[in-house]
C-alpha cells in the first residue's frame, strides 16, 4: 500500500470534493469511516482498503493531515469546500510564521493575511516549515512573522490544525512583521 498516495487521495476527498464520493461531512468535517471505505472500494485501486490502512496512513504521515475518532475520519486543515468546517478556538503560541510568494507582499501589506480559496489562513509553528510552504509558489519565498499571542489577546481567533499548523480566519497587517 502506498500510504503517501492514500493520504493525498483522502485529503482530496475530505478537503476538496466529498461529493465526488457521495459523502457528506458534518459541521466539524467528520465522515463515517465505513461510508468512506464503501465509496473508495468502488475504485479498483482502493478495493482492498481497510480501516487498518487508514490508521497506518495517519501513523506513517509526518504531516498529520487527518485524524480518526469514534469510527469517523476528518482532514485537520486545508479545506476548500464551501461548507464551513467549525473549529474550536485555542490560545496560539507567541509567534507563528507564514510563507508566501514575493508577488503577494504588497497586497498583504494592504489587506493582511486572508484565507483566499481556503477556509482559514494557514500558519506554521516553525520558520523553516513556512519557508517550504512558501516555496510551492515562489522559489525564493518570503517568511512573515505573525504576532499570534498579541493578535489573540486583541480578539483574533486561532485554531489548532495540528502540532505544526495553526489556522486563523484572517490576520490584520498590524500583527505581521515583514522581514
Amino acid at each position: 500500500m502506498d500510504y503517501q498516495m492514500l493520504s493525498k487521495e483522502i485529503s482530496y476527498i475530505l478537503r476538496h470534493a466529498p461529493w465526488e464520493y457521495e459523502l457528506e461531512l458534518d459541521e466539524e468535517g467528520w465522515v463515517d469511516i465505513n461510508q468512506l471505505l464503501f465509496s473508495m472500494h468502488e475504485c479498483k485501486e482502493w478495493q482492498k482498503l481497510s480501516k487498518w490502512d487508514l490508521k497506518l496512513m495517519i501513523e506513517k504521515s509526518d504531516k498529520q493531515r487527518h485524524e480518526i475518532l469514534d469510527g469517523k475520519i476528518r482532514a485537520l486543515y486545508g479545506h476548500s469546500i464551501s461548507q464551513r468546517i467549525i473549529k474550536e478556538p485555542k490560545i496560539p503560541p507567541e509567534i507563528l510564521y507564514h510563507g508566501t510568494a514575493k508577488r503577494f507582499i504588497q497586497t498583504i501589506k494592504k489587506q493582511g493575511l486572508l484565507s483566499q480559496s481556503r477556509q482559514y489562513v494557514h500558519l506554521s509553528v516553525h520558520k523553516d516549515m513556512a519557508f517550504r510552504v512558501g516555496r510551492r509558489k515562489d522559489e525564493n519565498p518570503v517568511v512573515l512573522l505573525v504576532k499570534a499571542k498579541l493578535a489573540w489577546k486583541e480578539g483574533v481567533s486561532f485554531y489548532r490544525g495540528n502540532d505544526k499548523v495553526w489556522l486563523s480566519d484572517s490576520i490584520r497587517v498590524e500583527y505581521i512583521k515583514f522581514q
